[in-house]
């Protein structure tokens, strides 16, 4: 099977958007202000955006309460076109848990990882429905480290489910990590040094890797 471009695809939903003249609503699932950063200066020249911090995986919960502060603190500084609101959800690790159970010891990248996307973009399927949103999508296929294939396949699923059309994309693309890292540093964006769960914290240093930046 061939793969998607995914980066084509959305580039045909925001020319259709400028032919309409039109400036659609997009609920966004934020992972963290870094990955937020570009997606949110490319994206907002064409929606009206609210980001959606949803994400019960990150551990400990002063992280998750960090990364937070810090997604709201960018969001108010970035100058954008369109409005961009903000959605914090609690520190609901349970849900993660939950979601993930029996897939513990499957290293960073696998299934686990999969549970943790759809867990995710399902939360923010629903809270697209339950807004009215025309959109909804992650802004976690730019970082190197995710599958985009997976979260589109995903997104796709959930948007039959919910009624929310998805918005295909691939961020990285286009030399979108490069342009979060800049902005990162414009910033002075935290920049964690692991994805976010415990699972991934564990991995990254018990093995040795290298700390670098997500």
């Amino acid at each position: 099977m061939n793969k998607i471009n995914y980066q084509n695809e959305l580039d045909k939903i925001l020319s259709g958007i400028e032919r309409e003249g039109t400036v659609p609503s997009l609920l966004l699932h934020s992972c963290c202000a870094p990955c937020s950063s570009y997606v949110l200066e490319y994206l907002s020249r064409y929606f009206k955006i609210t980001v959606f911090y949803y994400n019960p995986n990150i551990y400990p919960e002063e992280e998750f309460y960090k990364r937070r502060a810090e997604q709201e603190r960018f969001i108010a500084e970035l100058p954008a076109k369109n409005p961009i609101g903000f959605i914090g959800a609690e520190h609901m690790s349970g849900e993660f848990y939950k979601a993930v159970k029996g897939l513990e010891h499957i290293r960073e990248g696998g299934e686990r990882c999969f549970a943790c996307y759809r867990l995710r973009l399902e939360a923010s399927a629903a809270a697209a429905r339950d807004m009215g949103a025309d959109f909804f999508t992650t802004t976690l296929s730019i970082s190197p480290m995710k599958n985009a294939q997976k979260l589109n396949e995903i997104g796709g699923e959930l948007a039959e489910k919910y009624g929310v059309r998805y918005l295909f994309s691939d961020f990285k693309k286009r030399n979108g990590y490069k342009r979060s890292t800049e902005l990162s540093r414009e910033y002075g964006i935290y920049r964690q040094n692991y994805c976010g769960c415990v699972f991934s914290m564990n991995e990254r240093f018990s093995d040795n890797s290298p700390v670098t930046e997500k």
